[in-house]
């Protein structure tokens, strides 16, 4: 993993779905088979290929400090683009000591993460406006590690949501990108959702694979080596107007059907 160290002009920024949004990290550790943020790479070229490199903003709470001077408070989302408790942020703590100046100037927090060390940071979020999320892709641990390769382990993740709804802290689950023939079936749903029973969550999210720039290829040298089977109906359901409209109709009653059986249709949006 190539770790570069840098200085950032800016570290909040408006958000679409939230008011702001930061990330302490370009690049991510985890090495997620699908992830969305390649496109990032534009805007920051490495040799190293996505999944491989990381820039740390060292000044991110120096950063942070001017900039909440001038902005009213408001939600963040973090992260946007990266995974804010990475293997790095171990070392550096840039997501934990912004998160709680956010936190002691009167922000909201939504997290994501699909890491366990975001459990360090519990004593930081305890009795503050903090949703605690975590992403789960495939309930099958063996499927995680290939699709995941260094992000928490599937159990590790639903620990961190009952460690987090012991510390009353409300919780969010999101199922996604679901994966095409892996974690879409009707078994992998029923079981996604007993976890999300299992963990008494608040409130459940979905996504479906998008083919997002710069995801596909990843996905489809993936694939070629590990189910090439599974190539052409990929291209299908990602590419196809038609097929990508019934698949996603389809997939939506699933999940409806998953979520009923697991009595928490009322959990999803």
């Amino acid at each position: 993993m190539a770790v570069r160290e840098l200085r950032c002009k800016s570290l909040l920024n408006c958000s679409g779905g939230d008011d702001y949004s930061f990330n302490c990290y370009t690049g991510c550790g985890h090495g997620c088979v699908y992830c969305y943020a390649r496109f990032m790479q534009r805007f920051h070229p490495h040799e190293e290929p996505w999944g491989r490199f990381v820039d740390v903003k060292i000044n991110a709470p120096e950063v942070l400090t001017r900039q909440l001077r001038r902005l009213a408070p408001g939600s963040v989302f973090t992260c946007s683009a990266c995974d804010g408790w990475q293997p790095v942020e171990r070392r550096y703590k840039l997501t934990r000591r912004c998160c709680q100046m956010l936190l002691e100037a009167g922000f909201r927090l939504r997290i994501l993460t699909k890491s366990e060390l975001v459990l360090r940071d519990l004593d930081v979020f305890a009795g503050r406006d903090v949703c605690l999320g975590v992403t789960i892709t495939t309930p099958d641990e063996a499927q995680a590690r290939l699709w995941e390769p260094k992000a928490s382990s599937v159990s590790a993740r639903v620990r961190i949501l009952r460690q987090a709804k012991a510390a009353r802290l409300k919780t969010t689950v999101m199922f996604g990108p679901l994966l095409p023939a892996i974690s879409d079936t009707p078994g992998a749903l029923d079981r996604l959702f007993a976890l999300a029973a299992e963990a008494d969550v608040d409130q459940i999210w979905t996504d479906a694979m998008n083919p997002r720039p710069r995801v596909w290829p990843s996905v489809q040298q993936f694939l070629r080596r590990h189910r090439p089977d599974l190539v052409e109906p990929y291209r299908r359901i990602l590419f196809n107007a038609a097929d990508r409209a019934r698949y996603q109709k389809e997939l939506r009653g699933r999940i409806r059907r998953a979520a009923a059986g697991a009595g928490l249709l009322d959990r999803l949006p």
